[in-house]
């Protein structure tokens, strides 16, 4: 029998002496390592559920989770922004006095970083602590875990800052609860007792213990107990480059982007500038990418402060 070999522009063969069809690296025998690197790095995430500047830095750091995450055990450390308004000065820097103050910087911080805040809640309904949504969070993690933590953090971000709810209140914390499938009532009325304080307290010690005083701040620890700190916001080479450090690493293999089905599955909502961070596009791209990314029927766009953001259709 004649041996035939055929290719074409993308160098597929199918070869009889190596019995492949296939690439031509894949005509090849070698070792592959399907194992995860192993997690020999804690990253602790100190930050609160009205910190604006934590809002702003929601699209680096998912995609910093979602490429390097596999490297890290990451950990959401609540740090106590607001226990209760005073006379006194509660952010003299961004000339924060009283609660009204808060609308225009917050204002501010959407328009730079494109993640939508409106902020008039501050001046109309304004929250009057953040410890009341950091216990819940507090009360999830010990209850469930911390994933779902973490998505009760981002929902009552979104209510917060894009869509004005007052997330100190408890009907609005346990209608965010309810939402994640669990019980909002048994929930909150948990976070009120004594236990939701002891766990926000212990959360505190530990921000205290990082040296965290502001917010967000991202701490990277090695087996060694040596670390990074980096405060405010970065870019995704920053995060990477940290972690290289800590890990003693010149380079470090990330994770390819999740198809964007997946991860608003998952997310179940995505501002334009969280799916632009993730997938290196501009801002003019984003209609035509999720066009291509999306079959028309399992997603809904709206608009929000001029910012597009993407649902998962009901």
């Amino acid at each position: 029998m004649r041996e035939t070999k055929l290719k074409n522009n993308n160098q597929m063969i199918c070869d009889l002496e190596t019995g492949v069809c296939g690439t031509v690296e894949e005509a090849e025998m070698g070792m592959i390592d399907f194992n995860h690197p192993k997690k020999t790095i804690n990253l602790y995430y100190v930050t609160d559920p009205i910190c604006s500047h934590c809002w702003a830095i929601e699209p680096v750091l998912r995609r910093f989770v979602e490429q390097y995450g596999d490297y890290f055990n990451f950990h959401t450390v609540m740090g106590g922004l607001l226990e209760k308004w005073h006379d006194g000065p509660i952010d003299p820097a961004n000339g924060i006095y009283k609660p009204a103050d808060v609308a225009g910087h917050w204002r501010e911080v959407g328009e730079y970083s494109r993640m939508p805040i409106d902020g008039t809640l501050m001046i109309d309904n304004p929250v009057q602590s953040s410890y009341p949504p950091s216990r819940v969070i507090k009360v999830i993690q010990k209850n469930h875990n911390d994933e779902i933590a973490y998505e009760y953090l981002r929902r009552a971000r979104e209510a917060l800052f894009a869509f004005n709810q007052n997330i100190s209140d408890k009907l609005v914390m346990i209608e965010i609860v309810n939402k994640l499938g669990l019980d909002g009532e048994a929930i909150v009325n948990e976070a009120e007792q004594p236990i939701g304080q002891q766990l926000l307290n212990e959360d505190f010690a530990l921000a205290r213990s990082l040296g965290a005083r502001g917010f967000p701040t991202i701490i990277l620890i090695n087996e060694e107990n040596k670390g990074i700190k980096i405060v405010g916001g970065r870019p995704l080479e920053s995060y990477v480059d940290a972690l290289k450090q800590v890990l003693k690493k010149e380079e470090l293999v990330p994770k390819p982007q999740p198809s964007l089905a997946s991860l608003l599955e998952k997310e179940k909502l995505l501002f334009s500038k969280e799916i632009e961070v993730m997938y290196n596009i501009e801002k003019s791209d984003i209609q035509n990418f999720v066009k291509k990314e999306l079959p028309p029927n399992c997603y809904q766009m709206k608009e929000v402060l001029g910012e597009a953001y993407f649902i998962t259709a009901k």
